[in-house]
């Protein structure tokens, strides 16, 4: 297939093609765990599921696709996706991350590979100097995620790209809020995507999934080792759902970024709102950069209330009728969700109040409903 079409038509036809036997237009689920071989290593490409099954296959080929890289990697979950990550490095490594991150990021570096003698510096990474006086001998890997989660930072992937080709680090980029419709980091110089698939590319609150696009074939064979040696696979029927998804991806996050502008303003004028958290406002420290690298600013925001506690907070949360009070993002149905006490629970109070995540943050996945729908629920939940 052409490497220069648009966006839309990659979603659509990448990596996918009508079934040879049937000449079914959607990839089948070929739910199988293995597959009869003519004679001892005689086969047709496929051996066993945990390695390869033809409908992980075709997800994995169209993701790569959309992220104009060479290969792609599906994983049971994002985290998943990361321990496979990480796994690249050995005792005595050590990786630089942004200071404000998902928090089962910050758990699985934290909790489980510092254990195992990999060492972690969090930074903040809207000034790449910070990042660079923080590179040694030792330092293997930069850890990226833009923008932030829940505060809406925006990293300068070319920028940081520069310190880690200038040092032979390898730059890891969690693109899972931009989605490859908004920003695509090998692009700009990185050298792995890492998505919680699970969100937007899934976009349906059904899936748990992970994956990472390489460009380059020896780390892609690295990672596929693990891949396959650690077993972190997804089966194909989650596999099958990510491709039906992935098919409306643009027609989603363009609803999803009109309803977020939307909603960001309404909130920016609101009279109980203290401070809004996104990057299409032009006094958003990363605005330039985003107006740069990222082609719209997406449906994630995040907000504090004048009203700074966590009991001001439960009692907005309490009152959305539209908005659900859940874990995750990136579904059609608009999510709500408290960082502090949710999905950054993981992370020390004092770490988290350094970066501005107070107890009254909330956390908006704005969906693909109607925004003057969702505006309205917004504007009744702040009522006191």
């Amino acid at each position: 297939m052409k490497n220069n079409l648009k966006f839309g038509t990659k979603a659509i036809h990448a990596g996918v093609s009508p079934d040879p036997s049937t000449g079914a237009i959607m990839t089948p689920i070929f739910q199988t765990s293995t597959y009869v071989q003519a004679s001892p290593g005689q086969h047709k490409g496929f051996e066993y599921s945990r390695t390869q099954n033809p409908t992980r296959q075709a997800l994995e080929q169209n993701i790569a696709a959309l992220e104009n890289g060479k290969y792609g990697l599906a994983f049971a979950s994002g985290l998943a996706a990361i321990d496979a990550i990480i796994k690249l490095l050995k005792p005595g490594d050590e990786v630089i991350s942004t200071n404000d991150l998902y928090g089962g990021s910050y758990r699985i570096f934290t909790k489980v590979f510092q254990d195992f003698g990999i060492r972690f510096h969090f930074t903040g990474m809207n000034n790449p100097n910070e990042v660079k006086n923080l590179v040694n001998g030792n330092t293997k890997l930069i850890w990226a995620e833009t923008p932030t989660n829940p505060m809406m930072n925006v990293i300068d992937i070319a920028a940081i790209s520069e310190i880690a080709k200038a040092h032979n680090i390898l730059l890891a980029v969690d693109n899972t809020f931009a989605t490859p419709y908004l920003q695509n980091p090998l692009d700009l110089g990185a050298d792995i995507v890492m998505h919680s698939v699970t969100k937007y590319l899934g976009g349906h609150s059904d899936v748990i999934m992970g994956a990472i696009v390489v460009n380059d074939e020896s780390l892609y064979e690295r990672l596929a080792f693990l891949q396959n040696s650690c077993g972190g696979v997804p089966g194909p029927q989650d596999a099958f759902l990510v491709l039906r998804g992935i098919k409306t991806l643009h027609l989603r996050m363009d609803r999803h970024c009109k309803n977020g502008e939307q909603i960001a303003r309404f909130l920016a004028g609101h009279n109980r709102v203290d401070k809004v958290y996104w990057p299409g406002f032009k006094d958003h420290p990363g605005y330039e950069i985003a107006t740069r690298q990222m082609r719209n600013y997406g449906g994630m925001i995040s907000f504090t209330l004048k009203d700074d506690s966590q009991e001001s907070a439960f009692k907005v949360l309490e009152k959305f009728r539209l908005f659900s009070l859940a874990e995750s993002l990136g579904g059609v149905e608009s999510l709500c969700g408290h960082p502090a006490s949710m999905t950054h629970a993981a992370i020390p109070k004092e770490g988290r109040l350094k970066v501005g995540l107070k107890d009254s943050l909330i956390r908006l996945s704005v969906g693909v409903e109607d925004g003057d729908d969702l505006v309205d629920d917004i504007s009744q939940a702040l009522q006191k």
